[in-house]
């Protein structure tokens, strides 16, 4: 691949993943600023996954026959960048969730889009495209570092008088918003992935001309109803329903995270909050790196195992060491084996077993999963536990009973696995290659 091509393609994963890794670790303690009840906080943070799912089984598709990737991309960024400005500015509930549906609906079918247009330009997608991917990875991360500067208390800083830049650096660095002042500064959040969307949208029209794919005669346009009938072989439906419960988990650490980590118990300052949460990204670029190795030594079944159980390990130190500030940081790195070792497991698992035919489909039913129904339960119920369930009338939360849920759901799901998934030696309808034993 031409050098330039593979940059430009590289900056479109960074900002792709910037703009979502900018708004979504705070919005989940942004929105109870806001007035807004658990059940309307649920349906602003529903509408991402809403969006994936009608991504899945329209828009994607939709966008992919009719309109060249590049300005589909730049259209989508555009439009999907001004809402989340709006959002900044915006404390009403019905103007708030509005703009944030526009904002999902599309930017949900870019995630696809941006692979599209990787893979039309790429000589050797094998070689090629998990580097180009990566840039994804550290977009997400890069996100979570200009609010070391935003979210600070400055008049603490002013007040400490501090003599020449290192001091004026260290006393900036150490003093975070907290509380109510932290919950509205976070509008900044949805600023910066408003600006970054704007930039994608402005850089989109530089990316190569990747033209629309028309329909082919004999192409389903239902296809994805194809993959219902996998669902009839056992080791499948165990793996769809384990998927379920692991993305649910996943979605609930998004959900209290931030809450967690600026609490009194752990007492990370505001503008640290992301930057700690951005540690289980980098762990996750480490995990990746040595998961081809980690499959061939212990197989499907124990590598999805040890990654469900990794959600079991974070919620169990947070229940039972709330005050270990130092574990609780260090234990985002198990971020890195929970993603690699079951989503992006789930995902190869898919390409080596199903035959090409229904491959697409299979891909799309646990899509479904990870960024859908998982998501949509996990944020209708989350703002609920936490708020109203979980936390007194005097303002006090029992994050140990709540975090126990999740790690009870992570023991019963890794157990699930265990004992219930029982792939068939070989792919299916495959020739050549086997599968890893298990």
């Amino acid at each position: 691949m031409n050098s330039s091509i593979r940059l430009k393609l590289f900056l479109m994963m960074v900002l792709e993943f910037f703009i979502w890794g900018a708004w979504l670790p705070l919005i989940f303690s942004y929105l109870p600023a806001l007035g807004f009840t658990t059940t309307q906080q649920s349906l602003i943070l529903n509408a991402f996954p809403v969006a994936a799912i009608v991504g899945m089984f329209f828009s994607n598709q939709f966008a992919d026959r009719n309109f060249a990737a590049e300005k589909f991309l730049a259209f989508s960024h555009l439009v999907g960048g001004l809402a989340m400005l709006g959002l900044a500015f915006t404390r009403d509930f019905l103007p708030f969730f509005t703009l944030m549906l526009v904002h999902c609906l599309l930017y949900v079918p870019t995630i696809s889009i941006t692979n599209s247009i990787a893979f039309a330009n790429m000589k050797d997608a094998q070689k090629e495209f998990g580097l180009i991917r990566m840039g994804g990875t550290i977009g997400w991360i890069l996100a979570a570092w200009p609010f070391t500067f935003i979210l600070v208390d400055w008049s603490k800083v002013e007040a400490a008088k501090p003599q020449g830049f290192v001091n004026w650096l260290g006393e900036v660095l150490r003093n975070g918003l907290s509380g109510l002042p932290l919950q509205n500064a976070t509008r900044w959040t949805f600023i910066i992935a408003g600006a970054a969307s704007l930039a994608l949208a402005a850089f989109s029209l530089l990316l190569p001309h990747t033209p629309p794919k028309p329909a082919k005669e004999g192409d389903d346009s239902l296809a994805w109803l194809k993959a219902a009938k996998l669902l009839g072989l056992p080791f499948v439906l165990v793996l769809w329903l384990v998927t379920f419960v692991d993305s649910f988990i996943h979605n609930c650490y998004f959900n209290w995270a931030g809450t967690f980590l600026g609490s009194k118990e752990v007492g990370i300052p505001g503008n640290w909050i992301m930057p700690v949460m951005s540690i289980g990204q980098i762990a996750e670029i480490i995990t990746m790196m040595a998961l081809g190795a980690t499959l061939k030594r212990l197989g499907w079944r124990t590598t999805m195992v040890l990654g469900v159980l990794g959600h079991a390990v974070r919620f169990a130190i947070w229940a039972f060491m709330p005050e270990a500030t130092g574990v609780i940081v260090a234990v985002q790195v198990m971020h890195g084996i929970c993603y690699a070792f079951f989503f992006a497991t789930v995902y190869i698992f898919v390409d080596e077993y199903f035959p090409t035919d229904v491959r697409s489909s299979a891909q799309g039913l646990f899509n479904v999963m990870i960024l859908g129904i998982g998501g949509l339960v996990a944020n209708s119920i989350c703002p609920k536990l936490i708020q109203d369930v979980y936390t007194s009338k005097g303002g006090v939360t029992d994050f140990k009973g709540l975090f126990l849920i999740p790690l009870a759901c992570a023991v019963l799901a890794a157990l699930a696995l265990a004992l219930f998934f029982r792939p068939p030696p070989k792919p299916m309808a495959r020739v050549g290659g086997t599968a890893p034993a298990h």
